[in-house]
């Protein structure tokens, strides 16, 4: 795939979220068999495009002190998600960073309140956030909602995203007034779009 230099990637991100053994496991999620080579996809195209991906995973400490409190009292540490040194925090495959890319640990449904997180996309002057991963209820509604609060363009890349398909479709379906809904194929078409739309807001003295 040739390198399209006329498109500026500089103010976007990509941020995978929990593309890890625990969100897929080996049997994967029947109803989202194109999931893995979809991601595959989207991290090609970010990484030919020199789209900024930043891979976000959830770890946790086995002796619990990093747990939301909810699941410090409920949740033994056999059963639960990503526990650091075990098989499940590893990721995926296909969703596997390569040198250079930033990957960040979370220990909540929002990956923004990671907390380097935000300073390093403000301070990098991202400004347009694409949002793909696991699952879709979830990680990637909270932290493309949390995204659209502080002040970010967020987008959903919807064909590299997976949960119960109800789930899935309702997510996508009823909060779109707080993110723009993408493919992967399309992020290339919407570039101007957004853009144009960081213009606009440039106009009107707004800046994320």
């Amino acid at each position: 795939m040739a390198k399209h230099k006329q498109r500026d990637w500089s103010h976007f991100a990509l941020l995978l979220v929990d593309v890890q053994q625990s969100f897929w496991p080996v049997r994967g999620r029947p109803d989202f068999p194109d999931f893995p080579t979809n991601v595959a996809r989207l991290l090609a195209l970010c990484r030919t495009e020199g789209l900024e991906i930043i891979h976000v995973r959830s770890r946790f400490k086995p002796d619990k002190s990093d747990w939301m409190l909810m699941y410090r009292l409920r949740a033994p540490v056999s059963h639960h998600p990503c526990v650091a040194g075990q098989e499940g925090e590893e990721p995926v495959s296909f969703a596997a960073s390569e040198p250079g890319e930033l990957v960040v640990f979370k220990q909540t449904f929002d990956a923004l309140h990671t907390p380097n997180l935000v300073p390093y996309l403000r301070e990098n002057d991202k400004r347009v956030i694409l949002v793909a991963g696991l699952l879709t209820s979830v990680c990637v509604l909270f932290t493309a909602a949390s995204a659209a609060q502080l002040g970010f363009l967020a987008a959903v890349v919807e064909d590299c995203c997976a949960d119960r398909p109800e789930k899935h479709e309702r997510t996508l379906d009823e909060y779109q007034f707080m993110f723009d809904r993408t493919t992967t194929d399309a992020i290339p078409e919407q570039h101007s779009n957004w853009l144009a739309a960081l213009a606009e807001l440039d106009g009107h003295g707004v800046s994320a």
